[in-house]
């Protein structure tokens, strides 16, 4: 049952927030619902589960307009084209996948057009993967100077995808470099308004993530189960 998943990843984000000193409340979870139906999406929504996680547009607006009676906050947790910028700034409350300048002025654009407000977070590779996207470290201040000058939609963090991993564990050194980052960048006098999130963690690290500062975890193995192929 979804709702019995959903309960014991909920227990375990307590848990493992206690272990760090941490409110639980400080920490937000986004259900993956990628390739999931609609119909387990409303079961988790039924469990009292509100934010839902998609990794591509065109799957997500399906989902967002077939929905439109039910209270679901959606955030785009995957790769974003700037040739569909447009279309995501005007359905997701949040996007947590703005990697560069370019991106982040279509996704504002089209928000202020439409009337939006949608919050985004800027992917950081802190691993140089050539295969993930991301921006570098060394490119995000570009990024956070031009928020400074957006019209509708507002930065409020940063999300990070570590490299695959045989043990959670493994994954701590990223989660670790990605709140060094945050910190130093607060330091360095970007607002902290635009830091204020960190997502980060998934279905086999999202507790070590929580001890490392994560704000918001993205589970779906564990809540779903195996991933639905379309």
């Amino acid at each position: 049952m979804i709702a019995d998943r959903l309960a014991e990843v909920r227990a375990r984000i307590d848990a493992a927030a206690r272990s760090a000193g941490r409110n639980p409340s400080s920490v937000k979870l986004i259900a993956v619902s990628k390739t999931v139906p609609l119909d387990r999406i409303l079961e988790a929504h039924a469990a009292g589960q509100r934010d839902f996680g998609e990794n591509r547009v065109q799957e997500a607006l399906q989902k967002i307009q077939a929905s439109t009676d039910f209270l679901i906050s959606w955030h785009l947790i995957g790769h974003l084209q700037t040739n569909k910028a447009r279309r995501a700034g005007t359905a997701f409350a949040t996007i947590q996948s703005i990697d560069s300048v370019e991106l982040l002025q279509k996704v504002d654009a089209a928000a202020a057009e439409a009337g939006s407000r949608p919050e985004l977070l800027i992917q950081v590779d802190v691993a140089g993967e050539a295969s993930k996207f991301g921006a570098a470290p060394a490119d995000v201040p570009r990024i956070f100077d031009a928020a400074g000058s957006l019209k509708a939609a507002s930065v409020v963090g940063l999300m990070t995808i570590p490299p695959p991993a045989d043990r959670p564990q493994d994954a701590r050194p990223w989660f670790q470099r990605v709140r060094e980052l945050r910190d130093r960048w607060v330091q360095s006098g970007v607002p902290a308004s635009m830091l204020r999130e960190l997502s980060m963690g998934m279905s086999g690290d999202f507790e070590v993530a929580i001890q490392e500062g994560a704000t918001m975890v993205r589970v779906g193995t564990a809540i779903f189960g195996s991933r639905h192929v379309q």
